[in-house]
């Protein structure tokens, strides 16, 4: 026999939602099926898979140990020593800066440098996360930026921030704006809401309402002249390149973008040392109840290097002081 006791983390969770990522190798069956048989109770008591956990809830699994070891999560070991660069911290959200060339996630079978478990490694170092501890929760991102795309990652340190901030993205009360250069002159701001849905090679294409996901998009013009614009992006919805295709709906190419770009124009500033994509995720702006002390705060990382060079050249300016002016920062 097992006992668990259900820690902060874990509050407000259904039973079975958290008896699946405890045994996150066993089918639902598995679970339904000991629940059902009373092998899982909670408080002494038989439990059903809707049930809602509290903090200090006793369960009890009446199963063999080599059942739990067999199906049982295993605790995620890094191979990261390097530590995450950080914009903001409290004791709930944490708020780090993504590179160019970095994963969000490790999305392969061969460990690759990535933001989570820089972001990870750097809790358990601090002492805000011990894996050992927690029986469901791991610190999480809910934003994803693109291999290739910098920008801002907002982190929640614990279960109550995680559901916090997910509902305030679903409400749109956290805004993410972005900054990219694209070929092409454009006069004035304008919004793209169409439907979304992934083609061959990972390609996002327009699609009829019923088979894609909606997405929507607005756009604000910073700076423009005959060859290049550069543009202030805030993205209503979050969507698998959704600025990227939404451009190409309208005609526009992100410079340095090789998925959706065009060859031509990223030839020209490959040259001129720019190996990306132009796409930046430069500002997040709280707009919601649910943090205190953060509602109307703008945290703000400026693209490094070979952006912010081009862009100051392209168009003659300070981008810090033309961001500041016309979001008002």
């Amino acid at each position: 026999m097992r006992e668990i006791i259900v820690n902060k983390n874990d509050e407000g969770r259904r039973l079975d939602r958290f008896l699946k990522i405890y045994f996150e190798k066993a089918p639902l069956s598995f679970i339904y099926k000991n629940l059902r048989k009373k092998n899982i109770v909670v408080n002494g008591k038989k439990a059903k898979p809707e049930d809602i956990l509290g903090e200090g809830d006793e369960i009890k699994l009446f199963l063999a140990e080599e059942t739990i070891e067999k199906f049982k999560k295993d605790i995620k070991k890094s191979k990261n020593s390097k530590l995450p660069d950080i914009l903001y911290e409290d004791e709930d959200i944490i708020l780090v800066k993504k590179p160019i060339n970095m994963l969000t996630h490790n999305d392969s079978k061969a460990y690759q440098d990535n933001a989570l478990d820089r972001m990870v490694d750097y809790l358990i170092a601090q002492g805000d996360y011990n894996p050992r501890l927690e029986k469901s929760f791991r610190p999480a991102f809910v934003n994803r930026l693109d291999r290739n795309t910098s920008g801002i990652l907002i982190g929640a340190k614990n279960l109550k921030s995680l559901q916090d901030l997910n509902d305030a993205i679903k409400k749109r009360e956290i805004k993410k704006l972005y900054l990219t250069l694209v070929a092409g002159r454009v006069t004035k701001d304008f919004d793209v809401d169409i439907n979304l849905k992934k083609t061959g090679n990972n390609v996002m294409k327009k699609s009829s309402r019923e088979e894609g996901k909606r997405a929507i998009t607005e756009f604000n013009v910073l700076k423009s002249n005959k060859d290049y614009s550069l543009l202030s992006v805030n993205l209503i919805t979050g969507r698998t390149h959704q600025i990227r295709a939404s451009l190409k709906e309208e005609g526009l190419a992100i410079v340095g973008d090789r998925k959706y770009g065009e060859d031509r124009v990223n030839k020209i500033f490959r040259e001129s040392g720019l190996d990306s994509q132009f796409l930046h995720n430069y500002a997040i702006v709280f707009e919601a109840d649910a943090f205190e002390g953060l509602k109307g705060k703008s945290f703000v990382y400026l693209p490094d290097g070979k952006m912010k060079d081009l862009a100051e050249d392209i168009f003659k300016i300070n981008l810090g002081d033309l961001l500041n002016e016309k979001n008002n920062f």
